[in-house]
């Protein structure tokens, strides 16, 4: 066990899972780390705005989809140490349901956006599979 007493730096970030008919939304990264990469939509929390709040607007910036904060159920928090080559990261997940998948529409930072068979994923950026294994129970 480490005795370091240091503080860490410690950045607040969500993500969104993202489900509809069997397939989840994903992004195709536009920069490091992991670019070029699918990942889940998600990003920083801006001072002065919960993790909810972000995960919607990530979600509009980065996919062109708005989904009400309502319709959003927390999926837990991810916080384990190296998840992300940065530095510590705690990410809040959040998921939700459309009855049919909505052509997004790529923004920000991500290059692309599509809809990804569940049963058919490619390899995820950082944690995000487990993200995705704990929103739909696989």
């Amino acid at each position: 066990m480490s005795t370091d007493t240091t503080d860490e730096t410690i950045r607040y970030t969500a993500d969104v899972v993202l489900l509809a008919a069997g397939h989840v939304l994903l992004i195709e990264r536009g920069w490091d780390p992991h670019a070029g990469c699918w990942a889940l939509p998600g990003g920083h929390v801006d001072q002065g705005e919960t993790s909810l709040e972000a995960a919607v607007r990530e979600l509009e910036e980065e996919a062109g989809l708005t989904i009400p904060a309502a319709d959003m159920r927390q999926v837990g928090a991810f916080d384990a140490p190296g998840r992300d080559a940065r530095g510590r990261y705690v990410s809040v997940a959040y998921t939700a349901t459309l009855p049919s998948p909505v052509e997004p529409k790529a923004g920000d930072d991500a290059t692309a956006a599509r809809w990804w068979p569940l049963d058919a994923l490619p390899d995820l950026a950082f944690d995000h599979a487990e993200i995705v294994a704990a929103a739909t129970n696989r």
